[in-house]
């Protein structure tokens, strides 16, 4: 991995990395990379691979290359569950991990997101949603645009009061999304990703928006039942992305900092 891939925040030793989300959004965590760079030093590395392992491999390389191990680790959505596979896979190089706005362990629980997505939204939006979702298995669509499109509408879903986007316009990636999305949901639904939890060392955190259409009982019941160290911390006014939150942003990077001092 080159430093193209890499960013880095504030100043060394970099004890932090923020794991962004999609799969196939590099870029989203910046400014929650930029924020905490200010009591720590801090890594955005940026998912290039379109399989999980190889998406592992990428993260130890550019851990080991650039980080103070072990380390602590913030995932956002997609980020959160390859963070949770890292430090199960690496439990020595781990120090805490952080999840964001995770997805659910359990398949039980996956159901119910885009019907409480969908009724966030109206009619004319709603038929929109089901035409990109055709348009993203058609091979002969432009998957770009129709990701990104996409993507704006489940964004609308997912947030409570949000603020104004500022600063990068997120590239996805529809080719990284489609393939590592289908390999991460059948890691779910075999139940082999909770299972993961047991081989787990360091304390984990989840913080989880009260609005985030991805339930948070479908994170806190499995992994309080299987991870050894955990907590969950539930954001009032909040939706999936929470240093978007015009109302939670605040008490989100609070909560934040504190866990990282």
């Amino acid at each position: 991995m080159n430093l193209k891939n890499i960013r880095k925040y504030g100043n060394p030793p970099f004890t932090v990395a923020c794991i962004h989300g999609g799969p196939g959004a590099p870029g989203e965590m910046a400014p929650v990379a930029k924020e905490i760079s200010h009591i720590c030093g801090t890594l955005e590395p940026l998912q290039t691979s379109a399989s999980i392992a190889e998406q592992l491999h990428e993260l130890l390389t550019v851990l080991k290359k650039h980080g103070d191990l072990p380390i602590t680790l913030i995932g956002h959505s997609w980020g959160a569950w390859l963070s949770f596979i890292f430090a199960a896979r690496y439990p020595l190089l781990v120090k805490k991990l952080i999840l964001i706005g995770s997805g659910p362990f359990e398949e039980e629980y996956a159901s119910k997101i885009m019907k409480t997505r969908l009724s966030r939204l109206n009619k004319e939006e709603k038929l929109k949603v089901h035409a990109l979702e055709e348009a993203l298995l058609d091979p002969r669509q432009d998957n770009n645009v129709a990701l990104s499109q996409f993507g704006k509408l489940l964004s609308k879903a997912d947030s409570f009061d949000p603020l104004p986007s500022i600063g990068e316009e997120i590239e996805v990636q529809p080719d990284i999304f489609q393939k590592v999305w289908k390999e991460a949901s059948e890691l779910r639904r075999s139940g082999k990703l909770l299972e993961l939890g047991k081989q787990i060392q360091c304390p984990v955190i989840a913080i989880h928006g009260d609005y985030d259409p991805h339930p948070y009982e479908g994170i806190k019941q499995p992994l309080s039942q299987m991870v050894e160290d955990f907590r969950f911390i539930l954001l009032k006014n909040c939706g999936h992305t929470p240093w978007m939150e015009r109302t939670a942003r605040d008490s989100f990077y609070e909560v934040l900092k504190k866990e990282l001092n």
